[in-house]
């Protein structure tokens, strides 16, 4: 008998390098709609960072990552992903991913936040997760061993009587059915779209991390996620971004009077960490001074060839950023919690593994370092494909346990949701409003039952109301100072529902 497939779940570069790395295994992928579009890997503008020039090392680049992570970073993660970074980039230049070169015909490599060296690898300026993403689905569509299944969204995970995870219930044109698997990876991205302000497809709601909470997963730190500073502000969902790579070509933050103001910030000014950028603009549009990005001086004329997507979302919008500043606004961006996993994607229920941004291997810490995630995606969805294919079958004497699908949330509790997480959960956060969203996911769920995106804003929610103190991308305007004790939050749906995770000292 043939052994049974692996099941991915999710379509962007985690899911997809995964299922490259374990060839020759079956492997059948679920994308929640056509091949490339619904996940966030496709809108990465920056780039990948890795230490490919001289000069530069694994090392540095690892210090950037410790340093950014405010205290919550597992050194030995962060050594994993910059030491097989170059590595992992170099596999994605040979499937034909045309990076952007320098004179030598070396990886041309920018200067972004936080980092201590330029080394951000882009692609046609600011278009690197896309062709990225563009050259994986051309191999992955050459394998011989890999299935795509589109418009295909899981409804649950499936369990045997031991508690391993079997496989998953998945909708596709209607219908339900249950495909077996002996390992499940999940890969299915973030939780943007649980904000109303997102810089990420806004149909990712945290699905990936309720989940594997619903069947019992460790889930870490959920309460940090990570707000672009610079969203262009011209009231679409999802928002469009302005990379951070402009501010590292030395475009400028500046008020309505057109003032610099990152200085009396951080003494990195414009290149200060995320969470530091995020907090100032949030401060100077709530104060009434606005946030713009004035790169006339900096790129003006280049600006089509040098970052065409910004550029054409810019004069979409009627605003010529050669001529004038661009508008700017913090959005949710990144989710530097997630499913708990080891260094090979492994969460805590057997036959699970998990990978990407629904993954948190403990290498974000509190606050992700510019230009991380491709990385994380490309060199861990790489290790969980590896290790998920070595898996020993599974025991098919053991019952498949019953299992019933989560209830899908109208569109109008959704718009609900969407504006009480950005409202109590974003930038700054206090108790009061921590507890209203509770209230209302409480509400939701009498009505509607536990459907994945209240399961994801309740890991949130709940976390970030247990973690008194600020620390990179979670802030509390009633606890602002950040203790001296870094401690990581792990915690299950049982015990998030008792208000009882797990704080847990960082290494």
């Amino acid at each position: 008998m043939s052994p049974s497939p692996l099941l991915i779940i999710g379509a962007g570069l985690a899911g997809l390098t995964a299922a490259l790395s374990a060839a020759p295994r079956r492997v059948i992928v679920l994308s929640t709609g056509p091949l490339g579009q619904d996940c966030s890997s496709a809108w990465a503008q920056g780039g990948i960072a890795a230490a490919l020039s001289q000069g530069d090392e694994p090392a540095f680049h690892a210090a950037d990552t410790i340093a950014a992570g405010a205290g919550l970073v597992d050194p030995e993660m962060a050594d994993i992903l910059t030491r097989e970074g170059p590595d992992a980039v170099r596999a994605l230049a040979s499937l034909g991913v045309p990076f952007d070169r320098d004179e030598a015909q070396g990886f041309a490599q920018s200067l972004e936040a936080a980092h201590s060296r330029p080394r951000v690898a882009r692609v046609k300026g600011d278009q690197a997760g896309q062709e990225i993403l563009r050259s994986v689905i051309t191999a992955v569509r050459a394998c011989p061993s890999i299935e795509v299944l589109e418009r295909a969204t899981v409804r649950a995970l499936v369990q045997d009587a031991s508690g391993r995870v079997r496989g998953a219930l998945v909708e596709q044109n209607g219908q339900i059915q249950t495909i077996l698997a002996d390992a499940v990876i999940l890969a299915a991205g973030g939780l943007g779209g649980l904000y109303d302000v997102t810089t990420n497809p806004n149909s990712l709601r945290g699905e990936a991390m309720a989940l594997a909470a619903l069947a019992g997963a460790v889930i870490a730190d959920p309460e940090f996620v990570q707000f672009h500073p610079t969203a262009i502000d011209i009231g679409l969902d999802p928002a469009p971004l302005a990379t951070e790579a402009l501010r590292g070509d030395g475009a400028r933050l500046i008020d309505a009077a057109g003032e610099p103001f990152m200085a009396r910030h951080h003494p990195l000014g414009d290149l200060a960490p995320r969470d530091v950028v995020a907090r100032a603009i949030n401060e100077q549009r709530l104060t009434g001074q606005g946030a713009f990005l004035d790169a006339r001086q900096a790129i003006g004329d280049h600006f089509p060839d040098l970052f065409p997507t910004v550029f054409a979302a810019c004069m979409g919008a009627g605003i010529d950023p050669r001529l004038e500043p661009i508008p700017v606004a913090t959005a949710a961006h990144y989710h530097m919690g997630g499913v708990w996993t080891d260094a090979d994607g492994r969460t805590s229920l057997p036959g699970l593994f998990a990978a990407g941004e629904c993954a948190s291997t403990g290498v974000h810490g509190a606050n992700r370092l510019a230009s991380n995630s491709l990385l994380e995606a490309a060199v861990f969805g790489a290790r969980a494909g590896r290790a998920a294919a070595l898996e020993a079958p599974a025991d098919l004497t053991c019952a498949i346990l019953p299992t019933q699908a989560a209830p899908a949330l109208p569109d109008g509790a959704i718009k609900d949701l969407r504006r009480a997480v950005g409202l109590y959960a974003g930038v700054t956060r206090d108790r009061q409003g921590l507890a209203q969203l509770l209230s209302l996911i409480d509400g939701m769920e009498g009505r509607f039952g536990p459907a994945l995106p209240l399961i994801a804003a309740r890991l949130v929610a709940s976390c970030a109301l247990m973690r008194k103190e600020s620390r990179g991308g979670h802030s509390r305007s009633d606890y602002p100072q950040t203790d001296r004790v870094a401690c990581r939050t792990l915690t299950t749906l049982s015990q998030t529902l008792a208000d009882a995770p797990i704080k847990v000292a960082a290494e």
